[in-house]
Formats: structure tokens, C-alpha cells, sequence
């Protein structure tokens, strides 16, 4: 067996640490990721700290000095994965099992990926007596898979001084290639849409289940739900989808206009996973919750939904889906953060741009808007403004968008080496 590189060694050795955020404030295992994390930075001299929002919580911070005074990076990962069910992966989702030239398990692409990465760069650095450009606060933060309540949000409303002198960040899923009908490309992620996990609750009388019961609470929040799950939300671009869709139709040779913006996203193949939904407001139920017993109509049923709206669209959506469902269903705001769309321009784009064309030339930069989220949400509450950075040259039959809380989750190690060069070179000079 080939030796793995340092890259996929850290990455191989965090994917082992089964740290499972199950949401509603339980976890497992990010403690120990913690540890581990720590242990390597203390190796490379670094002064660490360890913040513990709730036991077994556990996010590490540390700072780095840089050579200049520009404004300080904020460097950031999170340590928790989503569950695994092993049922239904070819590989033990924990056992960092190397097979094909890729690194498979749990938390492979997110985002222990980059969490070594990050890794492997400052020990390249600060190994070989070098220093980054500027100061850099490196984070891996606890709790990201269940919002950063208990990880980013929390440290960034107790310890604002972590980040004095921080003006921008940067963190997982952008940087990575694309293929567009055999033309290699990358995105970089320049905003994220806002979150929204509202709870759906329907009441009615609590019945024998042999009797007739026209506001059985089941029936009457399945219907809202299949209403909400249905609902087509109407396409609506902002400056960041617009963009993305024009570089797309031109590359691929589709005019907008003629074809539709739906047409020229799914015309990008794989991408088109992470592209679609950014197009417009998605409404994914997620979780249902009634009853107890076979023969017992329950009074109170609920129903978890994901919300996904445009920046600064919340309020809005959120009165529509009240009319959708009727006033019969009880919606409640479980969680909520901000939608983010930042310029396509400025040094750490022009550096970023410039890096992947040494790397890899002749492949285009695109901006893109996450469907999902990151903790650069918390981040923005300091006025740091947060770019998705996580550099991976990809084959171009790898569904990647799949991998994300997928099955058979996994990564090229070579891609793993060619995002620690990139990530390297970025720290160095930017």
C-alpha cells in the first residue's frame, strides 16, 4: 500500500472519531476530535485554548502571527459530522478506510477534508521556520451540523476579542472543481442562503382509533406537510446567481434567456446538485412525529422543516407558508440565521482566482451561492466577511454535491494534496 501523504493521514486519523452531532443539543465525539486537533497544533508551538459551551462541546482556537500587519484570516473548520447508518455503506463510516485512491467515511468531504488541510499547511509552514502573510485565527469549531449554536455562535457572542483584527474568513465547500461538458472549472463560494428550521404542530381530539375523526391531527399535518413539500417556489436570481448563470450558459453555450435558468444549471451535470437550489426558496420536510399506539388517534402531531430562503427573504417566506398551511397548524421557529452574499472582487478573490490558475490553468473561477450553510454566518455578526475556500481538484466523474451527509461519503487523496498546495500558497501570500 502507497504511503499516504500528511494531508491524508490527519484527515484519515479525524474521520476515526465518530463526533455525530445528532442535533437538539446531543453529540458525540467532538471532545475527542477536539483533543486530537489540539495535540497537533500544540506539536507546531502554537498556545491553544479550549472552549467547552456544554459538556462534551468542545471547539479549539489558537492564532497565529503573520509577517505583516494586514487585517487578520480567519481560518476555520468544524470537528462534528451528521449521522452514519452503516447499513448502507460499502465501508465502516468510521473506520477511515483508504480504498481506490480516496479516503472514505464520514465527514470525508465535510469537513475533515479541510480540517486537515489546514492542518498539514501550518505544520508545512511553521515547520520549515516560515510564517503566513498576515495573522491568521484558526478554528475548528464544535457544533456546525445543528446550526453553531453550541460552537461558532457561541464563541463569537462570549469571546468577540478571539477575532480583534480579523476582516475576512474562510472555510468548506467552495474551491472545488467542477466539470462542465469536459471543461474543468471552480467554484468559489461567495454567499450562503439564510436558514430557517421551523416546527410544524397540528392538534386535534385524542380518539379511539376505530372512530370517525375528521380533525385527526395526523391527516390535517400531513396535508400542510405535502402542501409545503410540493410547493414550487418561483426562481428568483440575485447578483451572485445571475453571474453564475451567465458564466454557465457561456461556457456551456446555452443562452439564458431562451433556454431558462433551470435548463442552464442542469446542463452543468453534477454541479447542478449544489446550483439548483439556490435558484429559489426550498421547503424540505424533514422529520414527522405522531402517536404512540396502533389503535389510538394521538392529539398532537409535528413535523420538522428546512427551510432554505434568500438573503433577507425569512420574514417573507415565512408569512406565505403561514397562509399555505392554514390556521389550524401552529409553525414555531426552532432556529433561524442570516443569508450572506459577498463581492465576487477584492485581493482575497484576485488571490484566490490567481492561486487556482497556477495550479491548475486555464480553468475558470465561478461565484456561487450555497444552498446550505456555514459557520461564516456567526463570523458576519463581527463584520467578518466569509468566502467558502476549501480548495479540491476533483475527477470529473465524482458526484460531489452526493457526498455531502451522503452514503459512501468520500475523497480523492490526490485531492487532498492539491487543496494543502493551494491552501499553502494562499497563506503565505495573502
Amino acid at each position: 500500500m502507497t504511503a499516504l501523504s500528511r494531508t491524508a493521514t490527519l484527515a484519515r486519523d479525524l474521520v476515526r472519531f465518530p463526533s455525530v452531532n445528532w442535533g437538539a443539543g446531543r453529540s458525540d465525539g467532538e471532545a475527542e476530535a477536539a483533543g486530537y486537533v489540539e495535540a497537533v497544533l500544540q506539536r507546531m508551538g502554537l498556545k491553544t485554548r479550549l472552549f467547552e459551551s456544554a459538556p462534551g462541546r468542545v471547539s479549539v482556537l489558537t492564532r497565529v502571527e503573520g509577517r505583516t500587519r494586514e487585517p487578520a484570516l480567519v481560518l476555520h473548520g468544524h470537528t462534528d459530522v451528521v449521522p452514519a447508518d452503516a447499513a448502507g455503506w460499502s465501508v465502516d463510516p468510521f473506520a477511515g478506510e483508504v480504498r481506490d485512491g480516496l479516503l472514505w467515511g464520514r465527514g470525508a468531504v465535510d469537513m475533515k477534508d479541510m480540517d486537515a488541510m489546514m492542518l498539514a499547511s501550518l505544520e508545512d509552514i511553521l515547520g520549515s521556520g516560515r510564517q503566513p502573510a498576515r495573522d491568521l485565527v484558526v478554528a475548528f469549531f464544535a457544533d456546525e451540523e445543528a446550526g453553531g449554536v453550541l460552537g461558532s455562535h457561541w464563541i463569537v457572542d462570549r469571546h468577540p476579542e478571539l477575532f480583534a483584527g480579523a476582516a475576512e474568513a474562510i472555510s468548506e465547500v467552495g474551491g472545488y472543481s467542477v466539470d462542465l461538458a469536459g471543461r474543468r472549472a471552480y467554484l468559489l463560494q461567495t454567499g450562503e442562503k439564510a436558514l430557517v428550521w421551523a416546527k410544524l404542530t397540528a392538534r386535534g381530539p385524542a380518539a379511539h382509533g376505530s372512530r370517525l375523526i375528521r380533525d385527526n391531527a395526523v391527516t390535517t399535518l400531513a396535508e400542510a406537510v405535502a402542501r409545503i413539500g410540493r410547493k414550487d417556489w418561483p426562481i428568483r436570481l440575485t447578483d451572485t446567481t445571475r453571474a453564475l448563470v451567465d458564466e454557465l450558459g457561456r461556457i456551456l453555450g446555452i443562452d439564458p434567456k431562451a433556454a431558462g435558468e433551470d435548463a442552464v444549471v442542469l446542463a452543468s451535470g453534477t454541479a447542478s446538485g449544489f446550483i439548483l437550489a439556490t435558484l429559489r426558496t426550498t421547503t424540505n420536510p424533514t422529520v414527522l412525529e405522531a402517536g404512540y399506539k396502533h389503535n389510538v388517534i394521538p392529539d398532537t402531531a409535528t413535523a420538522l422543516i428546512d427551510i432554505r430562503t434568500l438573503p433577507g427573504e425569512e420574514e417573507a417566506v415565512l408569512a406565505e407558508l403561514r397562509e399555505l398551511v392554514g390556521p389550524d397548524i401552529e409553525i414555531e421557529t426552532v432556529h433561524a440565521d442570516v443569508g450572506l452574499e459577498n463581492p465576487f472582487e477584492g485581493p482575497l478573490v484576485e488571490k484566490v482566482i490567481a492561486l487556482l490558475g497556477e495550479h491548475d490553468p486555464g480553468a475558470p473561477v465561478l461565484p456561487y451561492l450555497m444552498s446550505g450553510g456555514t459557520d461564516n454566518k456567526a463570523l458576519s455578526k463581527l463584520g467578518i466577511t466569509g468566502y467558502g475556500f476549501a480548495p479540491l481538484r476533483l475527477p470529473a466523474d465524482l458526484n460531489f454535491p452526493a457526498m455531502f451527509h451522503g452514503v459512501d461519503e468520500r475523497v480523492p487523496l490526490a485531492s487532498l494534496d492539491f487543496g494543502t498546495e493551494v491552501l499553502t500558497d494562499l497563506l503565505l501570500t495573502y
